[in-house]
Formats: C-alpha cells, structure tokens, sequence
C-alpha cells in the first residue's frame, strides 16, 4: 500500500507524467529534459527526484552530466500499462509536442556525435590501417557466438556502443558500460532506438551487475587498455552464470612500441597461452580461438566459458 501511495502521488502531475512518458522512449540527460519541457533544470531535477523516490525513475551522473532513466520493471510497467490503457480513451496533448522537441534533441545528439569522430578521424584511421578490416572481425565475432539468443549481454568498455548495435538486438537485455562520459554520449546517439540497451558509466574493474547476472560478457579492443588485464578478465567473469561466454577480440602479441605513446596502449597484444591463464585463473575455459591476419597487427579472438552447470542443466538433473 505505502509504494502504491507514493507512486500516485509523484504521478498526481502533468510534468512528471510528461517525464515518466520522455523516458519509456529514451534515457536523457535532466537538462535534456528542461530542453523538451521547456522548463528550468532545477525544476525538472526537483520532479526528477520525486520519480526517483517512487521508484519510477533512477539517476546517474556521468561527470558533470546527471542522466535519467526508468526505475526497476515490477514497478513501471504496471503504471505504463494503465497510462497507455487510459490514453485511448484520452489523447495526452502534450505528446506530439514533446515528440517534436525530443526528435531536437536526437538531432543535437547525433550532431555531435558526427562532430566528434571527424575530429577524430585520422586517429582512427590510423589504427584501422594496421589491422583487417572492421568488418571481418565482427563478422568473426557473430560467427564465434552463433545465431542463438544472446540472453542478458555487457559490452565492457562499450565505447561508442558498436558491439550493442551489433549483437544488442539478440539480447534480452543489453548494457553497456564505459568509463568516458563523452563515449556514452556517443553511443547514445547511436543506440538511441534500442530501448532494452542500457548505458552505464563504470569502470571495468567494478561492473555495475551482480555475480552470475550475465549470458555474454565482451571485450571488444579494450584489454591493450588494461593497466591489470588479467583483474579485468576476472571481473568479467565474475558477473557470468555458469556456461555463460566471454569474447575478447584484441590484437596478439606485437612490437610497435609507438602505439603506447601515441595511442595509450598499455599492452603490446596478448599470446594465446597468457590469455589462456588469465581464463583459467578466473574459472573460465577456452572455448575458441580464432585468428585474423590481414595487416601489420594480428586480431585475436578469444572465447572462454564460465565452468559449471548452467540452472537449466540443474533442474534437469
């Protein structure tokens, strides 16, 4: 009785009915939503909170950005069912305004986001011209994954949320994590119509799931990062159930020193027998390896299997 008294009370207002309805549509920024509302961020942090307190809502600051998106499940649905049932009867006015101002605010996302990776451009380029092509690694990721659902994936050090585009829409649930707030705003405007994916500002010492929370963990081109891979490589595997996988796609050992200063690669590539100790340590088998030549870096992929029964082989038995 208590949740449902709070809940309609921090409903029993047509802002935060307007927020609650700007977020079944897409996580945003609170002074995204003083853009779309047209109103002060004081205000709309003020109802923000309200939301937050019901359970509604949840926030999470990403530098000097505080970002918005919907509570747990079990506690919107039943307020979205009964909102979507009654807008039949009762067409909300404010919709398609709202609708207006937030395909705006789409528009600045993916602005700058264009912005972005043109500054960017020769960077990328540089490293894209050591390695085979983009394509044929995801192509050989897809491959070494197979066509089966993917059940609940992390894309660990999502960066501009590539890996969510790609293999997000297997998923039942998607989440993406970074430790750059300027990243996630990248892949917000790129995974802005995929409704089930989550970002999340975390470090990928400390992901933000629970053990055994995860089918598909990835690493995709982020453990030459890595000040500590193998922690890295532990971590990951803590937040997979039993059976569940964790690809890792980087480069295999190499000699271009300049990459470090240049580029901020910690590690010089990885050998297939340190990956394989880094798996076993944290309770991982090998399950694949695969190998993908076409340049002056080698890609490796890496595919390793949580050790256990999987729930379903539980009950089985």
């Amino acid at each position: 009785m208590t949740m449902a008294l709070e809940i309609f009370r921090a409903l029993a207002d047509a802002t935060r009915l307007r927020i609650l309805a700007l977020l079944r549509r897409m996580e945003l920024s609170v002074g995204e939503l003083a853009q779309v509302l047209g109103q002060s961020q004081p205000r709309v942090s003020r109802h923000v909170k309200i939301l937050c307190d019901a359970g509604l809502a949840e926030r999470r600051k990403e530098g000097s950005w505080v970002f918005v998106a919907l509570g747990a499940p079990d506690v919107v649905e039943p307020v979205a069912g009964a909102l979507d049932a009654w807008a039949k009867t009762e067409p909300d006015h404010w919709a398609v305004a709202d609708a207006a101002r937030l395909a705006a605010v789409r528009a600045d996302r993916a602005a700058s986001a264009a912005a972005w990776f043109e500054g960017h451009a020769d960077e990328w380029d540089a490293i894209r011209s050591l390695h085979v092509a983009d394509s044929e690694v995801e192509t050989a990721m897809a491959a070494v994954l197979g066509d089966a659902p993917i059940g609940t994936l992390i894309d660990i050090g999502t960066g501009t949320g590539r890996m969510l585009e790609l293999f997000g829409g297997r998923a039942s649930v998607a989440l993406g994590i970074d430790r750059s707030s300027e990243m996630l705003r990248l892949a917000r405007a790129k995974l802005h119509d995929m409704t089930h994916a989550e970002l999340r500002q975390a470090d990928l010492y400390a992901l933000p799931m629970a053990d055994a929370a995860a089918d598909v963990a990835i690493l995709h081109h982020v453990l030459h990062f890595a000040q500590q891979p193998g922690a890295a490589v532990s971590e990951a595997a803590r937040v997979l159930a039993p059976r569940g996988r964790l690809l890792i796609a980087d480069f295999a050992s190499h000699d271009r020193e300049e990459l470090r200063v240049r580029d901020a690669h910690t590690r010089l590539g990885f050998a297939d027998e340190q990956m394989a100790a880094w798996f076993e340590a944290a309770g991982l088998q090998t399950a694949r390896v695969e190998t993908l030549e076409g340049g002056e870096l080698t890609v490796k992929l890496w595919l390793g299997r949580k050790i256990g029964a999987s729930l379903r082989e539980v009950k089985a038995a």
